[in-house]
């Protein structure tokens, strides 16, 4: 597992040391006391003295003694996830089957099957990141059935990952990019499905941390210097309800906590505001004390009380007490009016849904024992088992699939008789359709939402009732790969089009054999090869398919050598590198290249920049070797980086811009003001004429009194496209001027 830091500085001598260790695990046994049985001490002594011993000769980054992370692991288990004796035992030996001398012999000798078929899982999961992505494809599978065979392996990895990223400082910059993508990219949505909230929470703000810096520590200073009036606020909306909640004799703790700095950074990109803007930087909390059989009578008594006094948002209500998540978590939300015409969210909950939204999953089977139910999260277990039983071994969308399958938010949908089916956000009636079943799925035609007819790609939303149309003429066609998000129907429509092309291709099998025969050669496994490697196709199929939908005529047959009945290729199979790309201005590059990139050596080096975020310099950027292409290089807030950094990390390159004056790069800008006589003019003044920047293209348009215009400019720097938005800013009447980060640079 990764071996990171807490810190650069560390002065202790082996007497201060052994005190240290001593002093941590003490405290790790503090935390579990509740916990202890006869004879658990024991066992917990025994995992500590193998685990210790068997890294007495490691150290992590910043030189402490490596013992010290997995006694922070197995802390993190028992204070924050809610986990008990044999976890905690887990945590302490969870790196030393895959780092040190020990074999999952010895744990299992230990502490029996149960103990090691839970490290056995953490071994595997370690190894999972960092290779090539359908190798990662792949041990993801395997880490999600360990995960379905017992949830604790991935408890464990969670706070192992979140102890990790709370000490990432003294790492190398190329390994804080890549740890941190892949938290944002797989594990802070793992521990929001698990229902832990405050490490999702935690993991999205320490990644923010790593790969935005600097937004991140602006965020940070804004919360701070707010914080004194927003306690105030607090206080002032607070008052009133605990009043009601007195004289109504209802006993509830209510308080204020701050959104995190990813929540709010999330706001301000998808609303395009600034961070005063930003109304809901903290959220209101009512926690109820409330035996089981009037919870949710109760959390709707605080409901009215708090909207007698504060008028609510009709379309921001969220009931999950009806209806709770996949993940367990159980609560109302409402938005209500606030003093001084200010919003404020609401959340209502019991200690008992509480405990669950805080400890996720360990507090859920907690309350769950006795009940006879089958939970939702059974429910999501069995949905994984099903899609990885059905799942090709070499298929690289695996790891997208299940993100958006298994790691969305859910919605609920209804079928004709009224059962509801749980789909992730965003899925459509055809999602639905295989939810239902494989064959009505590939025989859908349409589908009745909410008695009304729509078309299959129709997306649903909670609360939809749904009917499906089916004929037994339909056929799943490519297309609909584009409409579906869950990973049944993924799978499924890729069996059903492989399953056409192979009836397809069986016609092209008659005319290979055919012509084969007709220049004297045998219908051989060696022959088809030559041709498959011929025509640079990935398979027999493939070959047959292109023969029988006319893309490939064999004509080329000809001027193959027969010897024998075995055919031979007239001259080895040329593949040429596709030729790199180079971007405006690339001969300069090429002598007196912008990027020094640090790896053996600093050597100047052809790269591109990336489309999707066009990088200039001064941005913080990461190089990407690309197959065919060379180096690309992107910005590290770029839409398609977490991807890339999480899934490719081995194909990434630390770069840093030179110094150099001379080239300019293409970007864009968007501004919006007040629609005025001269505005183009002002603007083309300030950017040409005052600030001497090239301007390429320019386009504006004025509608009811506002006007919005987009520029494309060639600068050299990010210095001078900071200096720029700043000066427009400052004209008179201009609202906004932002950078364009996506490809959509008009």
């Amino acid at each position: 597992m990764e071996t990171v830091a807490q810190t650069p500085k560390y002065h202790l001598n082996e007497e201060e040391e052994k005190k240290l260790i001593l002093r941590e695990y003490r405290s790790l046994l503090k935390v579990l006391k509740t916990k202890l049985k006869p004879g658990d001490k024991n066992l917990i002594r025994t995992a500590f003295e193998m685990a210790a011993d068997a890294h007495k000769t490691m150290r992590r980054k910043s030189g402490e003694p490596y013992i010290l992370h997995p006694i922070a692991v197995a802390k993190i288990c028992v204070e924050e996830i809610g986990l008990g004796i044999r976890s905690t035992i887990c945590a302490l030996m969870h790196d030393t089957v895959e780092d040190t001398d020990i074999s999952l012999e010895d744990v299992e000798r230990e502490f029996g099957n149960e103990i090691a078929r839970i490290v056995d899982g953490l071994t595997k999961i370690s190894n999972v990141i960092d290779v090539n992505a359908s190798q990662q494809a792949e041990n993801f599978k395997k880490i999600l059935l360990t995960l379905t065979d017992d949830p604790r392996v991935i408890l464990i990895k969670l706070a192992d990952r979140i102890h990790n990223m709370r000490t990432l400082d003294s790492m190398k910059r190329e390994k804080q990019l890549k740890i941190s993508s892949e938290t944002v990219y797989v594990y802070a949505p793992l521990a929001h499905r698990m229902g832990l909230y405050n490490i999702k929470t935690e993991m999205e703000d320490l990644a923010m941390k790593y790969m935005e810096p600097d937004i991140y520590k602006e965020i940070a200073r804004k919360l701070a210097e707010t914080k004194k009036e927003r306690s105030k606020y607090i206080n002032e909306f607070i008052k009133p309800i605990k009043d009601k909640l007195g004289k109504a004799k209802i006993d509830a703790e209510i308080y204020g906590r701050p959104k995190s700095i990813h929540s709010i950074w999330n706001k301000m990109k998808k609303k395009g505001v600034e961070f005063e803007e930003v109304y809901d930087l903290f959220a209101i909390r009512a926690i109820l004390d409330s035996p089981p059989e009037k919870e949710k009578e109760d959390c709707w008594k605080v409901y009215s009380l708090i909207t007698d006094e504060y008028n609510p948002s009709p379309e921001r209500l969220r009931d999950w007490l009806s209806n709770p998540k996949s993940n367990g978590y159980e609560a109302l939300h409402t938005t209500v009016m606030g003093p001084q015409g200010k919003w404020v969210e609401v959340q209502i909950r019991t200690k008992r849904m509480n405990e669950i939204a805080e400890k996720g999953l360990a507090a859920h089977w907690k309350y769950k024992e006795g009940s006879s139910d089958e939970s939702r999260f059974d429910k999501w277990f069995q949905q994984i088992r099903e899609v990885i039983g059905n799942q090709e071994a070499d298929s690289i969308d695996f790891l997208q699939d299940f993100k958006t399958s298994f790691l969305a938010e859910e919605i609920y949908v209804y079928t004709p008789k009224g059962d509801v089916k749980m789909l992730p956000v965003g899925s459509t009636a055809l999602d639905f359709a295989f939810a239902i079943h494989s064959a009505i799925g590939v025989k859908t035609i349409g589908a009745k939402v909410n008695h009304k007819l729509v078309p299959i790609s129709h997306k649903l939303h909670s609360g939809d009732q749904v009917e499906i149309i089916t004929s037994n003429k339909q056929k799943a066609s490519e297309d609909w790969l584009g409409f579906v998000v869950t990973s049944k129907a993924k799978g499924r429509i890729r069996d059903a089009l492989k399953e056409e092309k192979r009836k397809v291709a069986d016609e092209g099998k008659y005319t290979v054999q055919r012509k084969l025969e007709g220049v004297g050669a045998n219908f051989s496994q060696h022959n088809i090869d030559e041709l498959v490697q011929w025509y640079k196709l990935p398979s027999n199929l493939d070959l047959f398919y292109q023969v029988a939908v006319k893309n490939i005529d064999l004509r080329d047959l000809k001027e193959f050598k027969v010897s024998g009945d075995r055919i031979e290729s007239p001259k080895p199979v040329k593949i040429f590198p596709d030729k790199p790309e180079y971007v405006p201005g690339q001969q300069a590059v090429r002598k007196d290249a912008e990027l020094i990139i640090f790896g053996e050596s600093s050597d100047r080096i052809v790269y591109n920049l990336a489309n999707c975020c066009k990088p200039i310099p001064g941005d913080d950027v990461f190089g990407f070797v690309t197959t065919g292409k060379g180096l690309t290089i992107h910005r590290t807030n770029c839409p398609n980086a977490a991807k890339l950094l999480a899934n490719y990390g081995h194909r990434v390159v630390k770069t840093k811009w030179a110094k150099n004056k001379e080239i300019s790069f293409l970007t864009g800008v968007k501004i919006v003001g007040m629609d005025d006589v001269g505005v183009v003019n002002k603007i083309t003044n300030r950017i040409s004429g005052e600030l001497k920047i090239n301007i390429a293209a320019l386009t504006i348009e004025a509608k009811e009194g506002l006007f919005e215009g987009n520029i494309r400019l060639y600068v050299h720097d990010k210095e001078e496209l900071d200096n720029l938005v700043q000066s427009l800013l400052a004209l008179p009447g201009i609202e906004s001027v932002e950078r364009y980060d996506m490809e959509d640079i008009p």
